[in-house]
């Protein structure tokens, strides 16, 4: 049997490799995709106290600090049994919006874009974001970078900060929103919206508009049959930072719906020994190996899982992006995986509506931003909508507010066992008998996991047994002089 690794996989967060098995006939037998970093904050966020909680978790992440800092908080506010003003729940979502912006400009830009934008088997050394700037222009470039500078702006003067946010707490947020701030984030607003239209109609002509391309996205190699999970607000429709859970079967019928503190009866989890994610499926269904179909318990929650489950976009021209993705696919559920990148880009337009639609709440400016807490906390669960998919964090503590027990189950995590099969797939749709392997081709499977957008940082939190390690020692010229292991 012959083994080909990608190592490392390429413009993700975090670190991760992937392993190809192909059969003596040189076809794709198995591929695994391995993330050999353990982060282990479920572990050493033991014997904390809840309240530090917010800011210990999100150093998970430096890239979506912003969803771990407020599904904290969320989770402090079940712990504490408090419930925050109206006010501070319209100012988190306000700053959460803004990181949706930010975030989905991030990821269609800089780490998904160039495979459209440049070609997916063009030289390497093109695909990245100067590789897009070259081709769309400078001005585009100006854009990218002008919307996230605004937006971070936002979140640092809602957030305290640019990066790791210091705003939320039980029963609220720290600080009130200012008119003078209120009416810049609004004008930022304003500008989001109309980036995120002109981000659409770009995705439209380079790949809409492109034969080769929405092929790749319709082909059986870029497609899984799974159930799909979202937070969804009373209406059904998409919300980021509140509602409940809500999950359909693969033909779109409404498997399950649940409130934060009930996750545990809708949710399991397994580990297996070559990787440090851990792997959720659907209790209810059982876990049956990497499969597709009804009665598999694999499921996804990506930018395209939030929209098979919803009713519809919550603002009125992400809702028109909405109906029209589903009219040009053959409605809902969407089971292609490359779709999930026009999806994202409709979240996009709709967190900058949102943010919009807030920025002229008059009540965003309402100083009353907290309820203090009063009661002895025992067991919280908060749920967001990261960028990645559906994050839960649940706190157990003493009586004296400790941590006993912290479980995550992470937007990349709930993904992970799609992507193994997203992988295998994709290989076995690419790699052929006689054919020669070449780093575009290659790069036609990171396509693949890519619309997922993984964190792996975030997501891994398993510890399968004792932690091995490698040690290669390398020449000058790159061969290999000495492999240390450490099982």
């Amino acid at each position: 049997m012959t083994k080909i690794m990608i190592d490392p996989i390429t413009r993700l967060e975090g670190h991760g490799k992937i392993a190809i098995f192909l059969d003596h006939e040189g076809e794709v037998a198995n591929a695994y995709l391995q993330i050999p970093e353990l982060r282990g904050f479920e572990k050493f966020c033991e014997g904390r106290p809840a309240e530090d909680m917010p800011q210990i978790m999100q150093r998970i992440c430096g890239v979506c600090p912003e969803a771990h800092h407020l599904a904290s908080t969320k989770a402090l506010d079940n712990l504490f049994r408090v419930e925050p003003t109206a006010a501070a729940r319209k100012i988190r979502e306000l700053l959460y919006s803004a990181f949706f912006v930010t975030d989905h400009t991030t990821h269609f830009y800089i780490l998904a874009g160039p495979d459209f934008i440049m070609g997916p088997e063009s030289p390497a050394a093109e695909r990245n974001i100067l590789g897009v700037i070259g081709k769309v222009g400078v001005e585009l470039g100006k854009k990218v970078i002008q919307t996230r500078q605004q937006n971070h702006w936002v979140i640092q003067t809602i957030g305290g900060r640019g990066i790791h946010p210091v705003f939320g707490l039980p029963g609220g947020v720290s600080k009130a929103v200012s008119e003078e701030d209120r009416a810049k984030i609004e004008e930022i607003a304003l500008q989001a919206v109309d980036f995120g239209r002109m981000t659409l109609k770009i995705f439209e002509d380079l790949v809409l508009k492109n034969k080769e391309y929405l092929d790749m996205v319709l082909s059986d190699a870029y497609t899984h049959r799974t159930y799909y999970m979202g937070l969804v607000d009373e209406n059904n429709k998409v919300n980021f930072y509140d509602g409940k859970v809500r999950i359909v079967d693969p033909q779109g019928k409404e498997f399950a719906r649940y409130a934060p503190p009930e996750y545990l009866e809708h949710l399991a989890e397994r580990v297996e020994p070559w990787t440090y994610l851990k792997f959720p499926y659907l209790k209810k269904v059982g876990w049956n190996g990497f499969t597709d179909g009804e009665k598999s318990g694999i499921y996804r929650a990506t930018p395209l899982s939030r929209l098979n489950v919803a009713d519809g976009m919550a603002t009125p021209l992400a809702q028109e992006e909405y109906e029209k993705m589903y009219a040009t696919l053959g409605g809902k559920p969407v089971h292609h995986t490359l779709a999930t990148h026009w999806a994202r880009l409709i979240e996009l337009l709709y967190a900058a509506e949102r943010m919009l639609e807030l920025s002229r709440d008059p009540e965003i400016t309402d100083p009353h931003i907290r309820n203090i807490p009063s009661e002895t906390p025992v067991e919280g669960v908060g749920i967001v909508e990261a960028p990645r998919g559906t994050l839960t964090h649940h706190y157990v503590t003493d009586e004296k507010g400790l941590i006993k027990k912290c479980n995550l189950i992470v937007g990349t995590t709930n993904n992970y066992a799609a992507i193994c099969m997203t992988v295998k797939k994709a290989a076995q749709g690419v790699i052929r008998k006689g054919k020669e392997i070449t780093e575009g081709l290659l790069n036609r499977i990171e396509l693949a996991w890519r619309a997922y957008d993984p964190c792996m940082g975030c997501a891994t939190h398993a510890l399968p047994g004792e932690m091995p390690l490698e040690i290669t020692v390398y020449d000058a010229d790159g061969t290999a002089l000495e492999v240390v292991n450490r099982l």
